[in-house]
């Protein structure tokens, strides 16, 4: 386990309850000591300032932090901009891509895709800042086909990723199979899995459906039978993706990546599961 990666991602809290909330988790599960903490950035740049002062909050508290970085409303210059700024406040590492389109927004900016990014940070900033992208295992809601998504991801490996980090899933062989397919293709860098703690059946459905996310049909049906029973939702789902992390790890996964949703309790409660600490 020693030679495997964990991290935990948030989102920026848009207020500062919220960010009295999220120092709390952040504190709670920087006890279990993951290599770093990830923050999202909104579509179009929405919660840039967020997840800057997010980002600067987590280092100060000791913590390594990786901000995302979206090239969708960012021209070469904001971008360079947010290089310098996150350079100066001792941050090396990025999680970049081409990021989500505001509504009723059609156009990307100067870069269209992650490729194009990753490609300007590596001749911008050099071998500074370790670079994560994006990965489908179960492939990109709007990529053309299965082949052209694997080629999209091959292009962002060869522009200069180090590693990746999946969207989350609940096939473990989907999982496997995407790996083995970009291996065949020639990129070798690390995959680290994405996991999504299950605690809300209702959000997780709604998430799923706008992301291409699976939740498999036996899942769906044990879930949908527990109806209002929060407590059984939250057990059943502690148990099915704390078996999914097993599987991923036993057969050779680099490590796991937690999509908190800036909670607690269900990422602390799979980690002690996988007696990670």
């Amino acid at each position: 386990m020693t030679d495997r990666l964990f991290s935990f991602e948030f989102f920026p809290p848009k207020t500062a309850v919220g960010a009295e909330k999220l120092a709390a988790v952040h504190d709670e599960l920087a006890q279990l000591n993951p290599a770093y903490f990830s923050v999202t950035f909104g579509a179009g740049g929405s919660t840039r300032d967020g997840t800057l002062d997010t980002v600067k909050s987590i280092k100060a508290k000791g913590s390594d932090a990786a901000p995302h970085i979206s090239c969708i409303s960012s021209n070469r210059e904001e971008i360079d901009e947010l290089l310098s700024t996150y350079r100066d406040n001792g941050i090396n590492r990025l999680v970049a891509l081409r990021g989500d389109m505001p509504s009723g927004q059609y156009t990307t900016g100067e870069f269209a895709y992650a490729n194009e990014l990753v490609e300007h940070i590596r001749n911008t900033t050099g071998d500074h800042f370790h670079i994560e992208v994006a990965s489908y295992p179960e492939f990109h809601p709007q990529a053309k086909n299965a082949e052209d998504d694997i080629q999209n991801f091959v292009r962002k490996a060869q522009a200069g990723a180090n590693s990746s980090i999946t969207q989350y899933f609940y096939n473990a062989g989907a999982y496997f199979a995407f790996v083995e397919r970009v291996q065949a293709a020639g990129v070798d860098i690390p995959i680290i899995p994405g996991i999504m703690p299950i605690s809300n059946y209702s959000n997780l459905a709604r998430f799923s459906d706008a992301c291409g996310a699976e939740i498999p049909r036996w899942i769906r049906k044990r879930l949908e039978s527990y109806g209002d029973d929060s407590a059984s939702i939250k057990a059943f789902g502690e148990e099915v993706v704390t078996k999914l992390c097993e599987t991923l790890l036993d057969q050779g996964a680099p490590g796991i990546h937690f999509y908190t949703m800036n909670q607690v309790q269900p990422n602390k409660a799979i980690w002690q599961n996988l007696k990670l600490s």
